[in-house]
């Protein structure tokens, strides 16, 4: 889904020029992926909406602690394509060990690793052999509202990975094209973020008020192409500056 603002141009305190691919990172040849890892501890898993909490701003952290690599601009001028893959506490240790370019996001007892985007077909060998599909997490209790919410519709039956991806997306977007000043309330209170799920029915009429893009899905997997699936929600202590 492509974007009217640019990540290096909306990045705080960014220099005018900008990055382009080179040296180490040579103009890539395919889709770029952005890699998001997540802990799935196999005796005391996180409930799923801390997960799905922890995916999204893993996400985000990546972006904003490194704004200037150069596969930001390409990669969120195409399909802002994420790979959500769950590690167990061993592999995750050694992910996180491997690749020190990573971001980690924690919120309550959940953990993701952020990464900037990678050539889809050419991840490294460690993150490629994760496993994307079949995450399953426990449902858990509701997650406490925060300042900054991520909205799904519950009704389409999303499987974790593929939540955690929408709501990535959803969070993503509002850096991106939301306000700067909610932008700055939200870093300075250390980045609380919480998951609301609503029927359908609320879904689209809580959409028309939301405080960023509505992400509708390409429908590659699961669910009907175009369906409105996640959006963020900023309460009003969030909109003003601290």
């Amino acid at each position: 889904m492509p974007h009217r603002l640019d990540p290096v141009e909306n990045a705080p305190n960014d220099p005018s020029s900008p990055v382009l691919p080179g040296g180490d990172f040579p103009e890539p040849t395919g889709e770029l992926v952005q890699p998001i890892i997540l802990l799935v501890d196999r005796e005391e898993p996180c409930p799923e909406d801390e997960g799905i909490a922890v995916a999204a701003l893993a996400s985000v952290k990546a972006l904003l602690a490194n704004p200037r690599h150069p596969y930001w601009r390409i990669w969120a001028q195409g399909a802002f394509a994420k790979s959500v893959r769950r590690a167990d506490s061993k592999m995750f240790a050694k992910v996180t060990l491997e690749f020190p370019d990573h971001e980690l996001a924690e919120i309550g007892t959940a953990r993701a690793l952020g990464f900037a985007p990678m050539e889809a077909g050419s991840l490294p060998k460690r993150l490629a052999k994760l496993q994307v599909s079949g995450t399953v997490l426990p449902p858990g209790e509701p997650m406490e509202p925060t300042s900054v919410r991520i909205v799904l519709d519950d009704s389409l039956g999303m499987s974790t990975g593929k939540v955690a991806a929408q709501a990535a997306h959803a969070l993503f977007a509002w850096v991106l094209e939301g306000k700067p000043e909610e932008l700055d309330a939200w870093r300075a209170a250390g980045c609380p973020l919480s998951i609301e799920r609503i029927d359908s029915t609320a879904f689209r009429k809580n959409a028309r008020t939301a405080d960023g893009p509505v992400i509708r899905d390409a429908g590659r997997t699961e669910i009907t192409p175009g369906s409105a699936t996640a959006f963020v929600s900023v309460s009003p202590r969030t909109q003003r500056r601290p």
